[in-house]
């Protein structure tokens, strides 16, 4: 989600990002650019400034509103002035106008709306590059096919699946079935598996990820915005025992501003470190493994390997599956967040981190045509534990994306049951939430490791059951916190705009009360950050 600010001020490109700070945002600052540079830099949404003297930017939207280009961004302009300067900037072509100074809550809410706006000619262009992608896979397939059947019983290909298994997606699967008894009786079975919380990955892959989540967590880190405010406090400060003209009330108003947003700021941080140090030692990373089998047969999805036990690739890069031999199972990796609801170890998540494959529209295409997808195992794992504890599916909701764990031994005796919120007055349309959870899964436990600590778990593992329990038994296994606030309380769920990703479905979201209200389930994508969260009284019926 990319955002140019373009010739704005430095007063405004500090509130404007801090306004938009850990929302997953790629923001970048320029001037002077001409509408071919700012088409070339393919922003999303344009953040641009301009005061009632001075609306030379306004030339520059007409252009561009006027580009054939059908990607052209989003305009958001800022001015410094009232209703006139805001009405002469729509008159102009912008999408929306915001007069400065703004509040950061409704300014961020504004750019929420540009994106969700931009969202139907985002969907039409992945629609076509997913076609495209799917008439390549296709005559791969059929390639493939033409090769391979007549040599085996049964086989499976898919595109090659090499070195470490970790926390990845698994996509672009195309898959042949033959029974090679007769050419007529061969069926072709393709499919693309989008998005799960888990796949493989290579070494080198691994840690590339892990230093990208590093550099994340470290770009959305509160205490810069808090150090930001205060700073910015100071600055106003001296402005004001220097002023000897009428801008005096002005900077008085911006200092009364700039020190409420801070005293709500650290009261947010207050309630925040009340609820980690409560709560965050029983919200657990969840790793569930996940095989295939063939429908007809009943057998094992395997990958079939020569006398060495190397998986068998071609000159295409495409590795042979099978149901009969020796070889390896396939496997897939998911991790998710799950939390302690009650004393019998019954662990609350979502009903797509318990069974993966539950709502994927394209892997349910390769499971309607001849595969079926089982969990063979639950880990969870606990902060401040050296290692995982079985788990087993216990129920999952027929009304709402959750489900139940049951812990197969006791949880550990430093946690504490999470308390479930379930009225509807417990959630307040721009109310501060807090989030809990393990996104990208043991990516971002890796980034928090250091670069040292990833390298060597890394090095000395082959599999991610392996990665995960050297992070246990190094007691680095610990959730991310994240803060936020609500933006809408709808019947069926809740908007809110604390920072996550893969791997955090299944994360409680907490009130200012300390009490759960959600169970986090999707990303908003192209929504500016925003994401979404199960009501908790679609989990009354479960964990009673």
């Amino acid at each position: 989600m990319r955002i140019l600010l373009l010739d704005l001020g430095m007063e405004s490109t500090q509130e404007v990002k801090q306004a938009l700070s850990g929302q997953g945002y790629e923001i970048a600052a320029n001037t002077g650019l001409t509408v071919e540079e700012i088409l070339a830099l393919s922003a999303e949404v344009l953040i641009t400034e301009a005061t009632p003297s001075d609306l030379s930017c306004c030339g520059v939207i007409s252009q561009i509103k006027a580009s054939p280009d059908p990607q052209i961004p989003r305009i958001v302009m800022i001015v410094h002035g009232g209703a006139l300067e805001r009405a002469r900037g729509l008159d102009l072509g912008a999408d929306d106008v915001v007069s400065f100074p703004f509040e950061p809550l409704e300014f961020a809410a504004k750019i929420r709306t540009q994106f969700r706006e931009r969202q139907p000619e985002m969907e039409l262009e992945a629609k076509l590059k997913e076609a495209l992608k799917r008439e390549h896979l296709a005559q791969v397939a059929v390639e493939a096919l033409s090769r391979d059947t007549d040599t085996r019983p049964r086989s499976w290909l898919m595109p090659a699946i090499l070195g470490l298994s970790a926390a990845a997606v698994l996509a672009a699967l195309v898959t042949v079935v033959s029974n090679g008894h007769s050419r007529k009786e061969t069926r072709q079975l393709k499919a693309e598996v989008a998005r799960l919380n888990g796949g493989i990955l290579q070494q080198g892959e691994l840690l590339r990820r892990a230093e990208q989540a590093r550099v994340s967590l470290t770009a959305s880190d509160t205490l810069q915005t808090r150090e930001s405010l205060k700073a910015q406090t100071n600055e106003i400060r001296k402005k004001i025992a220097a002023d000897t003209n009428t801008d005096g009330e002005s900077l008085k108003k911006q200092l009364q501003e700039t020190q409420n947003r801070l005293n709500r700021l650290e009261n947010e941080g207050r309630v925040a470190e009340t609820i980690v140090h409560s709560y965050g030692p029983s919200v657990c990373l969840l790793h569930v493994v996940v095989e295939f089998r063939d429908k007809d047969s009943g057998q094992l999805i395997r990958i079939s390997t020569d006398a060495t036990g190397k998986a068998l690739v071609d000159d295409k890069g495409m590795v042979s599956l099978e149901t009969e031999g020796a070889g390896p199972p396939l496997q897939v990796d998911a991790f998710g967040t799950g939390f302690l609801v009650t004393r019998d170890g019954r662990l609350l998540t979502n009903h797509h981190v318990a069974e993966p494959w539950w709502g994927d529209e394209d892997l349910k295409q390769l499971l309607d045509r001849g595969a079926t997808a089982f969990a063979v195992s639950y880990t969870a794992y606990f902060p401040g534990t050296s290692q995982g504890i079985a788990a087993k599916l216990d129920r999952i909701s027929p009304d709402a994306d959750l489900a139940t764990l049951k812990l197969q031994a006791p949880a550990p005796s430093h946690t504490a049951l999470l308390e479930l919120d379930v009225r509807s007055e417990a959630s307040v349309t721009g109310d501060p939430v807090v989030l809990i959870g393990y996104p990208t899964g043991i990516e971002g436990i890796l980034a928090r490791a250091g670069s040292d600590i990833t390298r060597k778990v890394v090095e000395n593992a082959h599999e991610a059951s392996q990665i995960v329990s050297q992070l246990a038994a190094e007691r680095l296994i610990r959730p991310t916190t994240t803060q936020g606030h609500i933006g809408d309380v709808l019947r069926d769920k809740i908007v809110y705009d604390a920072a996550t990703t893969s791997g955090g479905s299944g994360g409680p979201l907490f009130n200012r009360d300390g009490k759960v209200i959600g169970v986090n389930f999707a990303i908003l994508n192209g929504f500016g950050g925003s994401n979404l969260a199960v009501p908790v009284r679609y989990a009354d019926e479960l964990v009673k």
